[in-house]
């Protein structure tokens, strides 16, 4: 149970803050992670031999870099490279410096709604590739991307890395695939990443690792909201917990009350009360196999076009067409 008061905040994640401590389970968005403190720990992460999905993917787009981009270019025509979500580029410089070097004619337009992010990919772009045609938009993925549609008439690469996707359930997967496919035409390709199902204590290595990284990463949350709104939470009062179901492959990650307690939200006028053992639902990420990949294709109204693939399988890189 929770006192509510008039909410007093209006920017979003104050709101998104506000409705989620006051429903029934409680829950936080997982894009709160990423403030400059959860940008550097999950570099830390990625750098984690447990955390297999960076270098898994890194792997596929080096290995199969040459018949990547021969599929984006197989008509010949220069096309927009339009990745959804870029962050620091380390994987997409893979294609681009490929498709420098073979003297394929496109332009790469990464799209977030991060500015900052934005002008670190494009300052170190033009530092490490300076012959690529860069042109970064900021905003959401599907309001930007429409606006490009609207403006531009040339065949499109839209890329979605790092199995972002499976930060959705597949309701609202096949809604965002659907999105996506509505601004597509005929010539247009969808480059998304999967990651795998597999071994589940490989699953539950990834996102619970040894030391702790993972569980700094979510209780990050936490400290964000201490500091941007206010608030008085303990860290040390919750616990990191992760789970994994082999059998609808989705992993959960919870932020758990040790004890009964009350969280007093200043910026939100709000005080939060827990019971022992009430958990925060923090993230959700899906894990595929082909089968479900499909059926997640030809609902939005897409096919499976060439699948790439890693030795060990744990990550797929999938072409899907109109």
């Amino acid at each position: 149970m929770q006192e509510k008061t008039t909410l007093i905040s209006t920017s979003q994640f104050h709101k998104d803050v506000y409705t989620g401590l006051t429903d029934f389970p409680k829950h936080l968005s997982s894009k709160y992670f990423y403030d400059a403190k959860g940008d550097k720990l999950f570099q830390e992460i990625m750098d984690m031999p447990e955390y297999y999905l960076t270098n898994s993917e890194y792997k596929i787009l080096d290995e199969f870099k040459d018949e990547i981009c021969r599929v984006f270019y197989s008509d010949s025509k220069e096309f927009d490279l339009v990745e959804l979500g870029a962050g620091d580029g380390k994987k997409t410089k893979i294609l681009l410096r490929h498709l420098t070097e073979e003297g394929i004619p496109f332009q790469y337009l990464p799209i977030d709604i991060s500015k900052n992010a934005l002008n670190l990919l494009e300052a170190s772009i033009n530092n490490e590739l300076p012959s690529v045609k860069i042109k970064s938009l900021q905003g959401t993925y599907f309001e930007t991307l429409e606006q490009l549609c609207t403006l531009q008439h040339k065949k499109k690469v839209i890329m979605f890395l790092g199995s972002n996707i499976g930060n959705l359930l597949h309701p609202q997967a096949v809604k965002f695939l659907k999105s996506i496919q509505e601004l597509m035409n005929d010539d247009d390709i969808l480059f998304i990443g999967f990651d795998q199902k597999k071994d589940p204590q490989t699953i539950l290595n990834a996102y619970n690792d040894s030391k702790g990284i993972t569980e700094r990463f979510n209780k990050n949350l936490l400290a964000r909201i201490n500091s941007e709104l206010d608030a008085d939470f303990d860290l040390d009062k919750f616990l990191h917990w992760e789970v994994y179901d082999p059998e609808t492959g989705t992993a959960k990650s919870y932020l758990v009350a040790r004890e009964d307690q009350s969280v007093r939200i200043k910026g939100l006028d709000l005080t939060v009360s827990f019971d022992a053992w009430e958990t925060i639902h923090t993230e959700i990420s899906q894990k595929y196999d082909d089968n479900v990949v499909s059926w997640l294709a030809d609902k939005a109204g897409l096919r499976i076009s060439r699948i790439f693939s890693g030795e060990n399988k744990f990550y797929k890189n999938y072409i899907l067409k109109k």
